[in-house]
């Protein structure tokens, strides 16, 4: 910096002095300089013309002899000498200062001009990162990478149209195509442009054995992620795809990505990106004037990601995932087989730990490797596919049914609207109100008397009527001294109403209505807002503007066999590939310690105990299964939607004296829990414990849904509860 300082410091000096010696030479030059158009021609001046202008007084100058011309030309030659100094001074100043500049440039700066040059001349241009791998709980792979045979051209290469049309007749490319590839600059300019991508090997081949007519385009081994058994897990470890502008916005300050990198965009690969994200390459290239790459300098291979291990027993959980389409689509075709759409929750009630989670219908993560095809992304957001991309364990949101009777009995028992001497009579038919409007039990024959025990076992609708009005009665809006929201508060403790906390986007919370949230709801008719008895009564049977997810009944059921909520959660532990050690194990959480007196839950769990030995179908599908009916807790439930066939609802945890597993089944328009849903149920907790065990290992290959489906059931009309 001082050197720079200087050396402008004397440009100037070296300036100045020139154009102050011109202008004072020129000065000088002035000072004698003859005007002949003053006094006429010289030549013409005499003797007399001389005396006549001096006058009288004037020496006598007619012995003087006037020259013609002797004394004017060295005058003249005076004034040209002076001139030509002061341009010679100036042009002296002038190329002075030029030759100090040139030489500060050559001498005194050319280490700085020279590593500009450098930096000109090579650029750095980074290669992407293999992503880490997704095991199951046991080591086995859901998610790996795979070698796919990249074809790459320089950005010249699209100057080049002999060699753009031989890539498109090779490729199978168009040639409109080609060209497109070759000017994107997402990966940065001096990047080489991905031309194809899974290319064919007698492709590749050939462009390699005649790589004279292929300039600038060169073969490279990528990765891409491959899924082992196809579908399997797919709603969990979701996909990969192009980052977008936008996200490349918002990427946290600790996360390094460049335009043209595969991020997570759904599930596991999204929510734990920040660790299955690799360390990017560098390949540094000479480029030149034109920014076209002429030679790689020297090249850094890319670091794979950390691998991520899951909670998810992978056999239990194709053991789920087949469940499913075997129950719905048999053929492949939606409306062929029982319900439409389903989803089951495998949980361990002791830590949080997601043991499976299938959603039906699925789909295959591998269709988003190169980017999904329009026709396919319609295909997946129509009606007609029953959306397999929702994840219907933490998305789909619907009537809890008789799976909510565990918990607004335990709010009975605490306000004393049920004790475990309290009985009702189910006559079929229930009118509390005496307003005319008559609801029925599932059992229109009515279930005779009972007790809570009995009335949680048999699912009776009459004995929770009661229950409710009791409860709305109470309210402070209709005279009484409790809350008018006391029974929604103690369900509020299991966590309905609000999300779990699982480690995945997208998750519902679901709703538990209130008098405040009805009225919003319909705040544009009055007539409607009014919470009413008729409210209180489908609430507390799960029907009415109630909605949970499948997760939510499974943490809940863990919350009944326990007394506490666990942090659902899918990640077990992250560690660096080939390391032996966890560098992120997680941690379980609880989330929640309803207080609820040990007696009343002591009174719920022996009902749930009693209801699968009330059941033939299901004391025959754990049978099936190998469990002891006798050790299973568990409750069905029939959800009713307008418009639609009955939803089944199927939830259990086992072993009921030391509980350990929950499962929770859901079977969209699939009839009647008990029936659809409880077998399903059954199967799947036998899978879980047979996979702790070790006695089952078998990963098969999940195929996803085909998108087809028929029309289905009676047209949208209940075929009546049986739970």
């Amino acid at each position: 910096m001082l050197v720079a300082v200087v050396v402008a410091l004397i440009v100037i000096v070296v300036a100045v002095l020139g154009i102050v010696a011109f202008f004072m030479l020129r000065a000088s030059g002035g000072a004698t300089r003859v005007t002949p158009s003053a006094f006429g021609d010289v030549n013409s001046i005499d003797a007399s013309s001389v005396q006549t202008a001096l006058g009288a007084d004037a020496p006598d100058v007619t012995a003087t002899h006037v020259g013609t011309g002797e004394t004017s030309t060295g005058k003249i030659s005076e004034k040209l000498q002076s001139r030509f100094m002061a341009i010679g001074v100036l042009a002296t100043a002038i190329f002075g200062a030029l030759t100090a500049r040139l030489w500060s440039m050559q001498v005194l700066d050319s280490s700085q001009y020279a590593d500009s040059a450098e930096e000109n001349k090579y650029t750095t241009v980074s290669t992407p990162a293999p992503r880490g791998y997704i095991y199951d709980t046991n080591g086995n792979v859901i998610v790996e990478n795979r070698t796919s045979l990249t074809v790459l051209a320089d950005s010249d290469v699209l100057d080049d149209h002999d060699v753009v049309k031989r890539l498109s007749t090779v490729l199978g490319v168009p040639f409109n195509v080609v060209r497109q590839r070759l000017q994107d600059t997402s990966s940065g300019a001096q990047s080489q442009r991905v031309i194809a991508s899974d290319a064919r090997l007698r492709d590749v081949a050939f462009i390699a054995e005649h790589s004279d007519a292929f300039t600038g385009v060169n073969i490279q081994e990528r990765s891409v992620r491959s899924y082992p058994h196809g579908a399997l897990c797919s709603h969990v470890v979701g996909y990969t795809g192009t980052v977008s502008d936008e996200a490349l916005e918002n990427m946290p300050s600790n996360r390094t990505v460049e335009m043209g990198d595969d991020v997570g965009q759904s599930g596991v690969e999204s929510m734990y990106d920040n660790f299955l994200a690799g360390e990017h390459g560098q390949r540094v290239v000479m480029a030149d004037s034109e920014g076209n790459v002429v030679e790689v300098v020297s090249e850094t291979p890319a670091t794979r990601g950390s691998d991520v291990y899951l909670t998810i027993m992978a056999p239990a959980q194709y053991v789920a995932e087949q469940a499913l389409k075997n129950l719905i689509a048999p053929d492949g075709t939606i409306g062929k087989g029982t319900g439409v759409a389903g989803a089951i929750v495998g949980l361990d009630v002791t830590d949080g730990s997601i043991l499976c989670m299938a959603s039906y219908p699925t789909f295959s993560p591998s269709t988003f490797i190169g980017g999904i095809s329009q026709d396919t992304w319609d295909l997946y957001a129509s009606s007609e596919s029953y959306y397999p991309l929702l994840n219907r364990c933490i998305s789909g949101t619907y009537p809890a049914a008789s799976t909510f009777k565990a918990f607004t009995s335990l709010a009975a028992l605490k306000y004393g609207f049920a004790t475990d001497a309290s009985t009702w009579e189910c006559g079929g038919s229930w009118d509390g109100f005496g307003s005319g409007d008559i609801q029925k039990c599932w059992n229109t024959a009515g279930h005779g008397e009972l007790d809570l025990h009995g009335g949680i076992v048999k699912s009776c609708d009459i004995v929770f009527y009661e229950i409710a009005k009791d409860f709305f009665e109470a309210g402070t809006s209709q005279g009484g001294t409790i809350s008018d929201t006391a029974l929604q508060e103690e369900v509020f403790k299991f966590g309905f109403g609000q999300t779990t906390g699982i480690d995945l986007t997208g998750e519902e919370q679901g709703r538990v209505p209130t008098p405040e949230w009805k009225a919003a709801h319909w705040v544009d008719v009055p007539t409607a807002s009014t919470w009413m008895g008729g409210d209180m009564t489908n609430m507390i049977i799960g029907q009415g503007d109630v909605l949970v997810t499948p997760l939510q009944i499974a943490v809940a059921y863990g919350g009944v066999a326990t007394g506490k909520l666990m942090k659902p959660h899918l990640l077990k532990e992250v560690r660096n590939s080939n390391a032996a050690q966890a560098a992120v194990t997680f941690e379980p959480e609880v989330i929640a310690t309803p207080e609820v007196d040990e007696k009343y839950l002591k009174l719920v769990r022996e009902a749930l105990n009693g209801v699968g030995a009330d059941s033939s179908v299901i004391t025959e599908a754990f049978d099936d299964a190998g469990i002891d009916i006798e050790h299973v807790a568990c409750k069905t439930g029939t959800g009713e939607v307008a418009g639609k066939e009955d939803y089944a609802w199927f939830v259990c945890y086992y072993p009921y004296e030391d509980p350990k597993y929950a499962v929770a089944v859901l079977i969209e328009q699939g009839g009647g829990g008990s029936a659809t849903a409880g077998p399903v149920g059954a199967e799947v907790m036998g899978a879980i414990v047979d996979c702790a065990a070790g006695d089952l290992t078998e990963i098969g290959v999940v195929s996803a849904s085909s998108g087809k489906s028929v029309e289905y059931g009676s047209g949208g009309s209940s075929s009546g509860r049986t739970d």
